[in-house]
């Protein structure tokens, strides 16, 4: 039977279950990936799990996230992060080395391998032909001791490229396009996998700005295969021996089936406030901007850099735009430094900053209240920048760079006109000076002591899931509600990720200010939250539902959920449930009382929730398909608890 590089990835990793959408599989995992924001998260359940050394072929912590050090709590994580790698067996990526995802896929990815990491946009990797998956950092650290991840089967969504891409339309405008076909929610339960002639033309890098964004359409992960652009980068990168040919079979077949034309595509733009509100930049070309923003692990490719620094050459920076530059990792710093891009884009006025995620996470950058920001980053959701009132456009280097010059939204097509300037030509290095800042694995177990800072706190231990309550609707939220807006970035919160008591009192604060307050005057006997369809999008943080369950929420009613933050509110014993008639979604309300009873028994024999509501006498049904390792997790409180004991550690 034909194969299409998803179904070989899968295949070859399955560790139990059949490869029918829908049904639950376990998938060996080769390697690991953790960040600063969700990885102090990871090694704490390390530590409560009493592992004594990283089960994986390779497992990599890295530092991007958190690097403002306006006092001491991210340096302590740090110092933390670093005694954890060297207890556990993992490499560690310093501060200033770069963002996960690029360092990743320069030193360690390889085509073949699985890769699971604590972050949404882990899927990056995919551009190099890995099954690369982001998911909880709880399920990550169970990958770290061994276990294989659980997981429904998704459909393939097979994607045709034809042709090749016009000057000044780059790949950030093909996942444009995906998101103006598809929506937010529209890869959810899907791996894609993009095919056909038109790869030719789009090198690994390329790829990997496809492969990122992935992660804004929901997709569980995206696929690309390996073929001679791969064997070009792994060679650029020094590792040429971890080069290994996959391809579809002749004859591969998809579940579903999309095709872009990429000879046809214009530059693209995404609106405040969803990655999902696509138009194209001449629709709304001629507004004035505060900022522009190149890098994030959405266009970290050194291309990306040289691209916006030559239409820069000899030019300055609109006197009313700061233009941000936020180099992806030491290497691709070096390659600028050492081709005078950096120089060009510091006489042309532009502000450097370390490499990292920075401003992408809301860790500086922010732009001003009510200010257009053009972001070559993968989300927009609101406030993630850092400014409560923000104006977050996505779009491509070439945009950005075209409108930092103008002062305005331009179509970088335009620049022809206006300044006479021609496209462009930047050619891919054959070598490049490799340059990262890692600390390996100990080749000898130590049990060295876990340097732990004023900051960092033991995680909460949660009870058994209660077979019936009666509480209140705390919360009721709209559609497509982020993890963002559950439990929010930014240099004010993020430095708290290690104490969850800590992190709580900002929970749902951007969609409502109380609701930390409120929470805690019933935390003991708890409450529910309502969305609408599509919750938790976004990052894949579990603070998102640990922080919540510690405030007493019992369950989250919803229309539909997204694929990380389900699981993430499965793993920490809350239930999320779905409403079986949308109309029970509109007739609920805020402070309405909810009652369950028999929750144990109904789950077991996988029977719908009837949830009284006693306020209006009214009876909404509410379905759920929890698998059975799902349902074990929920039952016992938290998979922590489960795996105590099945671990034997």
């Amino acid at each position: 039977m034909a194969k299409n590089v998803a179904q070989k990835l899968i295949e070859s990793h399955l560790v139990f279950g059949k490869m029918h959408p829908g049904e639950e599989i376990g998938l060996h995992i080769d390697q690991t990936l953790t960040q600063d924001a969700t990885g102090t998260m990871v090694m704490l359940e390390l530590e409560a799990m009493k592992l004594r050394k990283a089960k994986t072929e390779v497992s990599v912590q890295y530092v991007d996230h958190n690097q403002i050090q306006e006092d001491s709590k991210n340096p302590d994580d740090h110092l933390f992060l670093q005694s954890a790698a060297k207890r556990f067996g993992l490499w560690f990526s310093k501060a200033g080395n770069g963002i996960s995802h690029q360092v990743h896929c320069e030193r360690f990815a390889i085509p073949g391998k699985t890769l699971l990491g604590s972050d949404s946009h882990t899927p990056a990797s995919g551009s190099l032909g890995l099954l690369a998956i982001g998911t909880g950092g709880l399920e990550v650290a169970l990958a770290i001791c061994g276990e294989p991840f659980l997981i429904s089967m998704p459909k393939i969504l097979g994607v045709k490229l034809t042709g090749k891409l016009p000057p000044w339309v780059s790949a950030k405008d093909v996942i444009l396009e995906m998101l103006r076909r598809y929506n937010v929610f529209g890869g959810v339960g899907k791996i894609i996998e993009y095919y056909g002639p038109g790869l030719q033309n789009l090198t690994a890098m390329d790829r990997h700005v496809i492969a990122n964004m992935g992660a804004e359409l929901g997709a569980t992960t995206t696929v690309f295969p390996s073929d001679a652009e791969t064997k070009f980068f792994l060679k650029q990168m020094g590792r040429e021996k971890d080069y290994k040919e996959i391809v579809a079979d002749p004859g591969a077949t998809y579940d579903e089936h999309g095709e872009i034309d990429l000879s046809k595509l214009e530059p693209l733009i995404a609106l405040p406030s969803s990655p999902g509100n696509i138009k194209t930049v001449r629709e709304v070309a001629g507004s004035p901007i505060y900022q522009s923003y190149i890098g994030s692990s959405a266009n970290p490719c050194p291309r990306d850099f040289a691209m916006t620094a030559l239409m820069f050459k000899g030019r300055k920076v609109a006197e009313n735009v700061s233009l941000d530059v936020n180099p992806s990792s030491r290497q691709v710093l070096t390659f600028l430094i050492e081709n005078d891009h950096l120089l060009s884009l510091t006489q042309a006025g532009a502000r450097i900053h370390q490499a990292g995620c920075n401003g992408c996470i809301g860790m500086g950058q922010a732009p001003a209240t009510k200010q257009i920001s053009l972001r070559t980053v993968p989300r927009n959701f609101p406030g993630r920048s850092g400014t409560k009132e923000d104006r977050v456009y996505l779009c491509s280097p070439e945009t950005a760079a075209a409108s930092a010059l103008t002062g305005v939204i331009t179509d970088p097509r335009d620049l022809e006109k206006l300044y006479h300037m021609k496209y462009p030509h930047f050619q891919e290095p054959k070598t490049m000076t490799l340059v990262s800042d890692l600390i390996p694995p100990s080749p000898h177990e130590e049990r060295n002591a876990l340097i732990k800072g004023p900051n960092i706190a033991a995680l909460p231990e949660f009870g058994e899931l209660k077979d019936s309550f009666s509480v209140p609707v705390l919360l009721k939220m709209g559609d497509n509600i982020s993890t963002d807006e559950i439990s929010p970035a930014g240099a004010k919160v993020l430095p708290f990720r290690s104490n969850i008591p800590e992190i709580s009192k900002f929970t749902f604060r951007p969609v409502d200010e109380t609701f930390y307050h409120r929470a805690m005057k019933i935390r003991d006997t708890g409450s529910i939250v309502v969305g609408g369809k599509n919750y938790g999008q976004g990052s894949s943080r579990e603070h998102a539902a640990i922080s919540p369950r510690y405030l007493g929420v019992q369950a989250v009613f919803a229309l539909s959920f997204a694929r990380i933050h389900r699981k993430n509110l499965i793993n920490f014993g809350v239930l999320p449930l779905i409403f079986e008639n949308p109309k029970d979604y509109e007739s609920i309300s805020q402070d309405d009382i909810i009652e369950l009873q028999g929750i144990r028994h109904a789950l077991q024999i996988k029977e719908p929730l009837k949830a009284r509501n006693k306020t209006k006498n009214e009876i909404y049904m509410l379905t759920h398909n929890f698998s059975p390792s799902e349902l074990q997790s929920l039952l016992a409180g938290s998979l922590i608890s489960l795996m105590h004991k099945k671990l034997h550690l």
